[in-house]
């Protein structure tokens, strides 16, 4: 009961601050001048990639526990594109159902996110790859490779959105309520308080979710590969259903695709220049399958210039047949 009280409290702290950090970076977005592309697939996909980004490192170097720290911190950095290609995209387009009761095509940027998804089907191969170089040496040149690419992501998609800089009227931001046109600093408030309030609760999630993990038997690859990213990724989807409830497809989706092609390139960078990076063949399953979930919406983007909530819908069949490769995987 314990564990399921903190469980409880910790999903309501990643609420309220989503919900604060949401209306912090529209704030930024329209201090900046940058357009709801760039402020949702860079700004709020770094920003709620925090939990997830520090699951790794932490596992990875802090502690001395070999092997099952790499395999932690591997199976974390393996999770969360996973969960972001098949339960967040799942939970977006269901949420586009619900809210507008119509299978209508979202009101996206189809340049931003087919870019955006581009960039994380290249990236995220890349990373894979690395899997089967045969020295370390050459493993740490495609790290360099992918944190570059990430900077060169980032200059074009600041590029493409300079010109898309309209921004819908706001609701007033929350540590300054009464005032029309906040400060920078306030705004910079708002936002760092909701990311702390982000990744406390993320974490106490973590600690909710591990005992009754373990008691159950799961195995610690499982528990990183699934339980784990599930906390971790709850900013973003928080963040994109608050955002397509208010009709900002753009900054719903590119909350979910900038954060993939963020956790494609520069975490598992990280994983390759700090692990043996040796992929077995449950956690090639779970990157193919974050592949191929990928792949419908982009293919979608690219011949029909539209997603539909339906398509993200497919997502959850991806997931499900993970989690029954998993269970047969287990019984062997």
């Amino acid at each position: 009961m314990k564990d399921i009280g903190l469980l409880l409290m910790s999903l309501g702290i990643i609420l309220i601050g989503a919900e604060a950090f949401t209306n912090g970076i529209e704030w930024l977005g329209q201090r900046l001048k940058l357009g709801a592309g760039a402020v949702g697939s860079i700004f709020a996909a770094v920003g709620t990639a925090l939990p997830e980004t520090m699951i790794p490192i932490m596992a990875i170097l802090g502690g001395g526990v070999g092997p099952e720290g790499a395999d932690i911190g591997i199976g974390a950095i393996l999770g969360a594109p996973f969960m972001l290609a098949t339960v967040a995209f799942f939970i977006t387009g269901l949420s586009a159902l619900i809210f507008r009761r119509r299978n209508l095509p979202l009101r996206i940027d189809a340049n931003v996110v087919n870019h955006d998804l581009k960039f994380f089907l290249i990236v995220y191969s890349m990373a894979i790859l690395a899997s089967f170089l045969p020295t370390q040496a050459l493993k740490n040149a495609l790290a360099l490779v992918l944190v570059t690419a990430y900077g060169i992501y980032v200059y074009q998609t600041l590029r493409d959105c300079k010109d898309d800089c309209k921004h819908e009227s706001l609701a007033p931001l929350y540590v300054s309520i009464r005032n029309p046109q906040p400060t920078m600093a306030m705004i910079l408030v708002q936002i760092s308080l909701s990311l702390v309030a982000i990744v406390f609760g993320a974490d106490r999630f973590v600690d909710a979710v591990q005992p009754i993990a373990v008691d159950l038997g799961i195995p610690v690859f499982v528990l990183s590969l699934i339980i784990t990213p599930i906390a971790t990724e709850l900013p973003e989807k928080f963040n994109s259903v608050l955002w397509i409830r208010r009709g900002k497809d753009t900054l719903a989706m590119g909350n979910l695709s900038g954060a993939m092609v963020f956790q494609s390139s520069v975490i598992p960078a990280i994983g390759i220049a700090l692990t043996p990076w040796k992929l077995d063949s449950l956690a090639l399953c779970s990157v193919l399958l974050a592949l191929g979930a990928a792949l419908i919406p982009y293919l979608s983007l690219r011949y029909k210039r539209v997603i539909y909530p339906s398509t993200l819908l497919m997502g959850g069949a991806f997931y499900a047949l993970f989690i029954f490769i998993v269970i047969r995987f287990s019984s062997l």
